[in-house]
């Protein structure tokens, strides 16, 4: 099984309280992600997240094929940082870390991801051509959206 690791930081100007209410709160998903991947949270969710929450949405990342998607916070430590893991999706493996970290003028926004294609060497490929392309462009759209609206120092 190969395994990806995808690594995203940014430096932010608001308060570490308000990074924690924005990022930890599923309600903005939607808000920093592309058109083309279409996220509907199914279940209900709380206005805080906390250890062991199951999220479940649909989605349709890739050709417009609707999905499910089942994310569990695995770990949680506000307003420090938070870990989803897919529990049921399109990956073999996905966990994706947020941390925040206090700075002098802001907070530092990393994203420490590891995923696992499945399907073997087609998982590879089908990687290569579209997965890794598509997850660029989901960040790309966040860290544009973060930029405007509370700019960056990066």
């Amino acid at each position: 099984m190969k395994l990806y690791r995808l690594y995203r930081r940014q430096s932010l100007r608001l308060s570490l309280s308000e990074a924690w209410d924005f990022f930890s709160s599923p309600h903005h998903l939607n808000d920093i992600t592309p058109e083309f991947f279409n996220v509907r949270i199914t279940s209900d969710v709380p206005d805080r997240i906390y250890a062991g929450l199951l999220i479940a949405y649909r989605m349709k990342a890739v050709f417009g094929f609707p999905m499910t998607w089942l994310s569990e916070i695995s770990h949680c430590d506000e307003p420090n940082y938070f870990i989803y893991q897919q529990r049921i999706g399109p990956f073999k493996f996905w966990s994706h870390e947020v941390r925040l970290t206090e700075q002098d003028q802001g907070v530092v926004l990393e994203d420490v991801m590891f995923y696992a294609m499945p399907l073997g060497w087609l998982g590879v490929i089908l990687n290569q051509l579209l997965i890794a392309d598509r997850l660029d462009r989901i960040f790309a759209v966040r860290r544009d959206y973060i930029e405007a609206k509370w700019g960056s120092d990066d």
